[in-house]
């Protein structure tokens, strides 16, 4: 990148993201916290950021991994 070229804001989420899947089997759901990062960063920078192209702006990563944790613990209940 030149140094006219300003730097994305949201690239360093983007690798965490990439990073979290690889070490994850590329399992989505073991990576929420580090993909509600990246829609944060894109709620704020989506007008200037390549990195945001592929991110659904109105899909709320955490609140989908606390609905999957409790779905979970309900799972586990109906077991005992």
């Amino acid at each position: 990148m030149s140094r006219s070229t300003p730097k994305d804001p949201c690239k360093v989420s983007a690798c965490r993201i990439q990073t979290c899947l690889k070490e994850h089997h590329f399992d989505e759901t073991k990576c929420y916290d580090v993909l509600e990062d990246m829609r944060q960063c894109c709620l704020k920078w989506h007008k200037v950021s390549l990195c945001c192209s592929g991110i659904k702006l109105d899909r709320n990563y955490r609140a989908e991994k606390e609905a999957a944790e409790r779905e979970k613990l309900e799972q586990e209940r109906k077991k005992q």
